[in-house]
Parts: C-alpha cells; structure tokens; sequence
C-alpha cells in the first residue's frame, strides 16, 4: 500500500488492467479524440448549407477541397487562429459539407460533394462555377 502523496512504484505502473477490452496503464491518463458527428445526407439543411457558404472563409475552404481530394487543417487555415479556424470546420462539418477524420494529431477534411449533388443536385457545382464577384472594399483614389 503506497503512502499518501507518494508517487506509484514502477511495479505498480507496469500492471496492465482490462477496462472494456482495452488495456491501459492506470498510472497513465490515455487520450483519445472523440469521432466527429457528421450529419446524414436526408439530414442537410438548404439554409444550413446555404449559410456556411455565406462566409468568404468557409466559402475559401470548400474551393480549395473541392480541387483536392482530401486536406488537413494546417494546409486550410490561412494563417488563421486555430479557435477561427476550428469554428468554421464545425459549421461546414454540422451543413454537411465537410467530413473530418482523425488520423494520428492530423485531421483530415474532405468534401462531401456526392452527398451534396445527391440532396440539392446542382448546387455546389453552381456555387463553385461562381467567381468572387464580391465589390473592392478598397476605396479609390480621388
């Protein structure tokens, strides 16, 4: 029996105990990403992905997967802070747009287009064939 406030033995770290199948070493906290939700396609909501659209950052990120077959979230941010980032995957992933796999410390994101083009036929594919045509915020020169 180890005193209060003492450290494990080693003998006592080495034991491996059975928790559901698992094994896992009790002096050792074992960390493990939760999978992510992602919805089912008759679950998309046109206002949903209409909505994740409408910012120019996710707007960016659905462009460039859509040119890649899969990317991770450093290669996405921009430059971005991760809390920005992480925001805008989690309203990308919650329309349906995104599916994000853990591999490793990596996610992996892909776009869900096949799921898109089979719930709205037509709209990723008009929405991408769309240049930004938004206005230059640059005020000219008098």
């Amino acid at each position: 029996m180890q005193r209060a406030g003492s450290w494990p033995t080693a003998a006592s770290l080495v034991r491996i105990y059975s928790n559901n199948g698992r094994e896992y070493n009790p002096g050792c906290i074992i960390l493990q990403m939760r999978p992510y939700k992602h919805p089912a396609t008759d679950e998309f909501v046109l206002e949903r992905v209409l909505y994740a659209l409408s910012d120019s950052i996710r707007l960016e990120i659905v462009r460039h997967l859509a040119r890649v077959e899969c990317a991770t979230c450093g290669e996405l941010d921009g430059g971005r802070p991760k809390s920005t980032v992480s925001h805008h995957f989690k309203v990308l992933r919650e329309a349906g747009l995104v599916r994000t796999e853990s591999n490793g410390t990596a996610h992996i994101n892909t776009l869900r287009s096949a799921d898109i083009e089979q719930r709205f036929p037509g709209l990723l594919s008009a929405i991408l064939a769309q240049q930004d045509k938004l206005p230059s915020r640059r005020k000219k020169a008098a």
